[in-house]
């Protein structure tokens, strides 16, 4: 085995960061992808950080710790906009996955089927990442470049996910199609927040995972939302046209063509769901 760090200060990761370390944080997905063989790259837990975990109210909006679970967000006091993102953290493996699972650590991980990042496109999440030299923002669509890529700096560290305030009333929901209910990879998954005032959909975001390299927000679809009575009908504005951005594959899990079928269908759905 490599060298094993497990800092308690931020200013100590980071120091360490200055060579290159593999960053563990719950670990969900670093174990299982080493079963069967020693772990030989150097490891730095950040699970013991403080300064990483928990979620805080700012003036512009929300903090999400890097190293807060899943099992947390599902608890933390948080208005209604928050509802897709905690419906999604409860479809993350079983209770033992989200109990150690962290925010940071699905992002960053960027599979394509990771449920948390349609919900948090949604959210419109902004990725601080800090390093020796100082901290920078990027957009969470930004921050996934392709499957298993991102766009972290060596040195650098995800500290916290920033989700900005809505201007008015805003709902969401996350709908996901998997083989079995719990403990399995997503199929397709869609997630929205629909802004609304006057009962009409001031503003919307959709975002859609498991049918193109990085989860997709569909600008189209979210344009022919505007305007929108909300109520059961919101759904049937979903057109085949609004998936363009979509470019799924045929895998064990399903083909391309019902991938397409399955996120017409639940994004029809989603939007009846959240409307009522």
């Amino acid at each position: 085995m490599g060298d094993y760090l497990r800092p308690r200060g931020l200013e100590e990761a980071l120091q360490a960061l200055t060579r290159p370390f593999t960053v563990l944080a719950g670990g969900t997905d670093f174990y299982p992808a080493r079963v069967g063989r020693a772990v030989v790259e150097d490891v730095l837990d950040i699970a013991g950080i403080p300064a990483l975990r928990g979620i805080s109210e700012t003036s512009a909006g929300w903090r999400l710790g890097a190293t807060t679970t899943w099992s947390e967000l599902v608890e933390a006091d948080l208005p209604p906009m928050f509802d897709g993102l905690k419906q999604a953290a409860r479809e993350v493996g079983g209770r033992q996955i989200q109990n150690a699972g962290t925010i940071a650590g699905n992002i960053c991980n960027a599979s394509p089927a990771a449920d948390g990042v349609p919900a948090l496109l949604a959210l419109d999440a902004e990725v601080e990442l800090a390093c020796c030299d100082g901290s920078r923002r990027l957009p969470l669509a930004s921050f996934i470049t392709g499957v298993r890529t991102t766009a972290r700096q060596p040195g650098e560290l995800v500290v916290a996910l920033h989700v900005p305030r809505s201007r008015a009333e805003a709902r969401s929901a996350f709908l996901k199609l998997g083989a079995r209910r719990y403990l399995v990879i997503s199929i397709a998954m869609a997630s929205t927040l629909v802004e609304v005032e006057d009962g009409k959909v001031k503003a919307a975001r959709v975002a859609v995972g498991a049918c193109s390299p990085v989860a997709q927000r569909l600008p189209a679809l979210e344009q022919a939302l505007v305007g929108a009575t909300v109520d059961a009908h919101l759904g049937e504005r979903v057109a085949p046209s609004h998936l363009a951005p979509l470019s799924p594959i045929d895998d064990v899990r399903g083909s391309a063509g019902y991938r397409s079928e399955v996120a017409l269908v639940l994004l029809r759905r989603l939007l009846s769901k959240v409307a009522t």
